[in-house]
């Protein structure tokens, strides 16, 4: 059946969300909710795939690094493949991908067969939520931007929290093979109404591959995360974590000199962040990812190693969390395209350290209704924090530049997710190992930890207060979006 190409709706208002545009935003939300998901779900299969292929953990660790790596690897290729091949293309080549990569992975025959089967997945998954966001912010325009952001961001937020309770049910009821199963239903109705729905659009040119900047930058980024992902056990000096560190900071370092000399068009176009409000919203975003990642990773923990309790009910401890992302949505969606993003995400920055603050006492007795409606209300935060930087970041950019600039932004999403973990993970590491022979409380060694989520969180003050603080200027009554957005691009 061949795809759709909406057709122009002159009397909707510019500021309404048409039956278009939801169809957009849900097809895209849908094919983006596996490969998220799967960064998470996989983690909680690991004791169970080290029986099921008789390996050791290092080895079964794989299967999540190999993921990630590859997800790295893609990433910053995205903008340019938009550009170059078209975005409905490109996106359902990359959802085939995976979804080839998931059917793989569930009928894996050994442990380095699943590892090679799971970097398949990542190589489709990684270009899946930056060609969404790209795609989402193209039609939205300027005035319906907080609400589109406010449901392409449900998946992103909510996977780091259902992905273990997900996970703990298959590999707990049915088989660890079904955490890749699921993901074939999800992505064959994801293709479908994508093939039917999203609008045809054309590769608006044929832009030279930064041959020079990928070979420094999708390795640098690899490196750096696997560095990163490895310090969390061997420390930040560690032989096996410091070399890999150093070396993808020194490709990321060598990629932006080149960027910023190159006639060309670099994979990741630096210049985009003299717009103050895209430098500001991806500073955020990246420090925000710190805090909620960092805690992600110490949150299961607590509840398994402090509380005893088991892998089910820790991943269901995380719901609160879950529902305080859903009030952030429904609330701040519609506020986002009204009011000061600054002002809005400032409220966000506080209420994710109220929700914080409880996890630094936990030596004092604080029992789980309170740390419940702590989570809430960090959800609530940080939802509230999300949605108008992303709305601030593509906002004001020309359309043209969406491809890129979603590209950038998650690349500082996955850094500032990384590089909280490996930090809590290091810190937490370190306060067992010297507090257990003292015969002292887990509780001191998750405070320790906790007390660096609080200084992520806090650090995301100083880019909140450089967002715009005036409320966004919408179109005309009487001016069609089309109109609008050309308006807009024409005065970059």
């Amino acid at each position: 059946m061949p795809p759709r190409t909406p057709k122009p709706s002159g009397a909707a208002q510019p500021d309404q969300i048409d039956a278009g545009l939801w169809w957009l935003c849900g097809v895209l939300v849908l094919g983006a909710v596996t490969t998220l998901l799967d960064g998470t779900i996989v983690n909680v299969s690991i004791d169970a795939l080290s029986h099921e292929f008789d390996a050791s953990l290092g080895t079964i660790q794989w299967t999540i690094t190999g993921y990630l790596l590859a997800l790295s690897l893609v990433v910053p290729l995205s903008g340019w493949a938009m550009e170059r091949f078209g975005a409905r293309r490109m996106w359902l080549t990359a959802q085939a991908l995976f979804l080839i990569g998931s059917v793989l992975s569930g009928i894996a025959w050994s442990i380095e067969s699943l590892v090679v089967f799971r970097v398949v997945q990542g190589l489709g998954g990684g270009m899946v939520m930056p060609m969404a966001q790209a795609m989402l912010a193209r039609a939205a325009g300027p005035s319906r931007m907080g609400r589109v952001m406010a449901v392409v961001s449900v998946p992103a937020m909510l996977a780091p929290v259902i992905g273990p309770v997900i996970g703990g049910v298959f590999v707990d009821q049915l088989s660890w093979r079904w955490i890749f199963f699921i993901n074939i239903p999800i992505g064959l109705a994801a293709i479908a109404l994508a093939w039917m729905k999203l609008p045809a659009d054309r590769p608006t040119g044929r832009p030279r591959l930064d041959v020079a900047g990928m070979l420094m930058l999708s390795p640098g980024l690899a490196f750096l995360l696997y560095g990163m992902a490895q310090s969390g056990t061997e420390g930040f000096t560690g032989s096996g974590s410091l070399p890999w560190t150093a070396t993808g900071a020194v490709l990321i370092a060598g990629f932006a000199a080149h960027a910023l000399r190159t006639r060309h068009a670099p994979l990741i176009d630096l210049r985009l962040f003299a717009d103050r409000g895209y430098s500001a919203a991806v500073i955020t975003q990246f420090t925000l990812n710190a805090a909620v990642f960092g805690a992600m990773f110490l949150l299961p923990l607590y509840f398994q190693l402090d509380r005893g309790d088991s892998v089910l009910k820790a991943g269901l401890m995380l719901a609160p969390q879950g529902v305080g992302y859903v009030i952030a949505m429904l609330v701040a969606g519609r506020a986002t395209d009204r009011m000061s993003p600054g002002a809005i995400a400032l409220v966000g920055v506080v209420l994710t350290l109220l929700g914080t603050i409880p996890f630094v006492m936990l030596d004092s007795g604080l029992g789980w209704p309170l740390l419940a409606a702590a989570m809430t209300v960090r959800g609530i935060g940080v939802g509230v924090v999300t949605l108008p930087s992303l709305a601030a970041a593509y906002r004001s950019l020309p359309p043209a530049a969406m491809p890129r600039a979603s590209s950038a932004m998650n690349i500082f999403q996955r850094l500032g997710g990384s590089i909280g973990t490996a930090v809590v993970a290091t810190v937490l590491q370190q306060a067992l190992a010297g507090r257990r022979p003292q015969g002292a409380s887990l509780n001191d060694a998750f405070n320790e930890s906790f007390w660096w989520v609080v200084a992520f969180t806090a650090v995301t003050l100083v880019p909140v207060l450089l967002l715009p603080r005036k409320p966004p200027a919408f179109a005309p009554a009487n001016q069609s979006p089309v109109a609008g957005r050309e308006a807009a691009s024409a005065g970059h």
